[in-house]
């Protein structure tokens, strides 16, 4: 499946129907009054959390959602039918805003949550509405009202437990599937991932969670450079982050690398940079020991000791101790939300 987490919609709620000019055609009544009906109000478009949708795909295939106007006001007191509502189906964790002015209309985050992105316009009313003592036969009727138009930009942020960040090639996509059921494409060359991979991991404690293998950052993500903001915003979903910092580059010092990625973060969003962090070593069992040693320094000097860990996804080594951390991390903020 094709992943989209961005689309462009245009939506049209339905026009209200006219007000009908009517008289009474009865025999044996030579001065019928009016009976003009009153029009029906158009039909409103809705977005609708679906939680069996991945991605908004299906949202792309059409040019317009419009919605049915409502019918016409009819003679003998007969009033037009509303006009049919749209629902367009979305993806849980789909940002809504004006394409316009880029206001947020609505954040959808749960299945089946109902959202109004384009009211109907109101039907006009009949001649026998506008009947009075001073105006009995009144000749004529209101239109109807017309219904809003919007173009709506529409943004998915995955709803995950957990997120892995860090740079290119460093063993996130791996990791995810040696924990997971999910196979995310592998490769040895950066950029392997370019869409998040979503996993789900049954802890020993009994507690599922959903774990997010995010594209890899470089600096200047928080500007938009290499897939950049376009998948930062899915990191704001996640509860926990685990930063993955590759100790088999021999290249630039793990250090370095790790406080490079942080900088993005904070750069991006406050609250993101905030979020609860395990900093995990990967590929332990190919590693440059000089970087590795002094990471390890690192971590003590800036007092992560207790949040950091060290794994090979190849030989499974630390896999099931940094499991048991991430269960416990989310048992605890799941009791601190009740």
């Amino acid at each position: 499946m094709k992943f989209i987490d961005v689309a462009k919609i245009h939506v049209k709620a339905g026009d209200g129907g006219r007000g009908c000019v009517s008289f009474r055609r009865e025999k044996f009544v030579p001065r019928g009054g009016p009976d003009g009906g009153n029009g029906g109000d158009g039909g409103d478009v809705y977005l609708v959390g679906d939680e069996g949708k991945s991605t908004l795909l299906d949202v792309t295939f059409k040019a317009i959602y419009k919605a049915k106007r409502g019918e016409h006001g009819r003679g003998k007191d007969q009033h037009g039918k509303k006009g049919d509502d749209v629902f367009i189906k979305v993806p849980v964790g789909t940002v809504v805003k004006d394409y316009e002015n880029g206001e947020i209309i609505a954040d959808i985050t749960e299945h089946g949550q109902k959202v109004l992105v384009a009211k109907g316009g109101k039907g006009g009313r009949g001649n026998m509405m506008f009947v009075s003592p001073t105006q009995r036969a009144p000749r004529y009727a209101e239109d109807g009202e017309p219904g809003e138009e919007k173009i709506l930009l529409l943004e998915l942020k995955l709803i995950a437990d957990v997120g892995i960040v860090g740079y290119p090639n460093a063993g996130k996509s791996t990791f995810i599937s040696v924990v997971s059921a999910a196979r995310p494409k592998i490769a040895d060359y950066p950029f392997t991932t370019i869409t998040p991979n979503l996993g789900v991991v049954k802890g020993e404690y009994g507690e599922s969670f959903v774990i997010a293998d995010m594209p890899g950052l470089i600096e200047g993500a928080h500007k938009g450079v290499g897939l950049g903001t376009q998948f930062l915003r899915h990191i704001e979903r996640t509860r926990l982050l685990l930063h993955f910092v590759d100790s088999s580059d021999f290249e630039t010092p793990m250090d370095i690398r790790y406080e490079k990625i942080r900088e993005e973060l904070e750069k991006y969003s406050d609250e993101l940079s905030k979020k609860k962090e395990i900093i995990v070593a990967t590929k332990v069992d190919a590693a440059n020991e000089e970087f590795l040693d002094n990471f390890r320094k690192y971590i003590e000097q800036i007092g992560k000791k207790n949040d950091y860990y060290e794994v090979s996804a190849l030989t499974k080594n630390g896999v099931k101790e940094l499991l048991k951390r991430v269960e416990k991390e989310i048992i605890s903020l799941n009791e601190k939300d009740k």
